[in-house]
């Protein structure tokens, strides 16, 4: 039996969502064009008015939003609300330049809190569950985000954040928490301390698991599946959007739905702006219809994605967007191929490592350097020099396989690798381009 938190928007025909969505857009271009004169002249350099805007058909005639416009505009350059509306901001944990800062209105928290319900009830929340939040909280929405959502279902909310493992596995055991939401990369950091304490996935109380701020793998998706004796939800949003909850899985786990009735989703050619059709890939556009304080038309995510109209059979009908291949901004380019830290992941874990790895990157004489550190298995590790180059032979094939370029493989002792509480950090890329 499919859970649905507010059914009737989540399964509204194609022709509600439509109109729904372009009688918002109308407004909301109407409302930023009044109210916010960064978008006035961005608008006004285009020689679009709000009167070209009827529906979601015009979208195109607008101007797309990046981050460059977020830090040019900070910190109020955006608003979109008079300030004394504004009730809380969040921020990303962006590593360079100005952070971003989003604000809200309650208004915009109570729409928030509702997608991050939907999103826990798609993965079988529901009142009578224990929901443990280990994203962080602060000013990363994670946190507050799953938390909102999570009382929003009406489960016992555990507000843990991110860290002290110890004290995480204990409040599972202790709750008997049913639904964990983290990073991918913790929730796998979760499972392999729980396996080394020797609890076997029949122990463990949890049944599902709600991960996102990260890209992460079909592969890894199984690996913590597997561990944790759970069924892993990825979950899909940016802190420019809200946060989590622009999109989330179903009982299909095949793609996320994006909450078409808040917000519109493009997949464009990164290089020319134009449209693709379904099931190609190319960069993630958002619109959010009815933000407030901080209204982002045609934002680019950067995200690598492609949608799908098909048919679910959870019965929603809202549009589904491709786990993210990865990131505009997190594609490296190395001696001309482009690779994703998403593809070495999938050859790792086939070949039965743990998604602990690290990529380094340089350039030596004019020639690009590419390195991947990968962990051995505690059983590895036991194994024989012979054995071990054995392993580092079938990655090195298994990665020029997958991408077309030669990698040098590192393996090192099992836990060597810096693990993380939040986002997991894959890439150092010493290259001075």
């Amino acid at each position: 039996m499919e859970n649905y938190y507010q059914k009737d928007i989540e399964t509204a025909s194609r022709e509600q969502i439509t109109q729904w969505q372009s009688e918002r857009l109308a407004a909301q271009v109407k409302r930023v064009y009044e109210n916010v004169p960064y978008y006035r002249k961005k608008m006004e350099e285009l020689g679009v008015t709000p009167e070209d805007i009827k529906g979601i058909e015009d979208i195109g005639k607008l101007p797309f939003l990046s981050k460059a416009d977020l830090r040019d505009a900070y910190p109020y350059g955006l608003l979109g609300a008079p300030l004394e509306d504004c009730v809380r901001i969040q921020s990303t944990s962006g590593t360079t330049g100005k952070r971003v800062i989003a604000f809200y209105t309650q208004h915009d928290i109570d729409l928030w809190e509702d997608c991050c319900a939907r999103a826990i009830m798609a993965a079988g929340g529901t009142k009578k569950d224990v929901v443990q939040v280990a994203y962080g909280y602060g000013l990363f929405t994670g946190g507050a985000g799953l938390h909102g959502g999570s009382h929003k279902v009406g489960s016992l909310t555990v507000p843990m954040s991110s860290g002290n493992t110890e004290r995480q596995i204990m409040f599972i055991q202790d709750l008997q928490a049913t639904i964990l939401c983290c990073t991918p990369s913790y929730a796998a950091y979760l499972g392999e301390s729980m396996k080394e304490m020797g609890l076997t996935p029949d122990q463990i109380p949890l049944k599902a698991g709600i991960f996102g701020a990260e890209a992460w793998s079909e592969e890894m998706r199984h690996s913590i599946e597997e561990t944790l004796g759970i069924k892993a939800y990825d979950i899909y949003g940016l802190t420019e959007l809200s946060g989590p909850g622009v999109a989330f899985e179903c009982s299909e786990q095949n793609g996320m739905h994006i909450n078409e009735d808040h917000f519109i989703a493009e997949v464009i050619d990164p290089e020319t702006g134009r449209h693709l059709p379904d099931g190609e890939y190319g960069e993630l556009v958002i619109t959010a219809v009815d933000k407030e304080a901080f209204p982002m038309i045609r934002y680019r995510t950067k995200d690598i994605v492609a949608l799908s109209h098909k048919p679910c059979s959870c019965g929603r009908t809202h549009v589904r967007i491709s786990k993210p291949k990865g990131r505009t901004d997190d594609m490296l380019i190395i001696r001309g191929v482009n690779v994703f830290p998403s593809q070495i992941e999938t050859v790792l874990l086939n070949l039965g490592y743990t998604p602990n790895y690290q990529i380094i990157v340089d350039r030596v004489n004019n020639t690009d350097t590419f390195e991947v550190k990968v962990e051995l298995t505690p059983e590895m590790f036991a194994d024989s020099m012979g054995a071990i180059s054995n392993h580092q032979a079938a990655i090195s094939e298994g990665l020029k396989n997958m991408l077309g370029i030669k990698a040098k493989v590192t393996l090192v002792a099992p836990k060597s690798i810096v693990r993380s509480e939040g986002k997991a950090v894959r890439v150092i890329d010493r290259r001075k381009i």
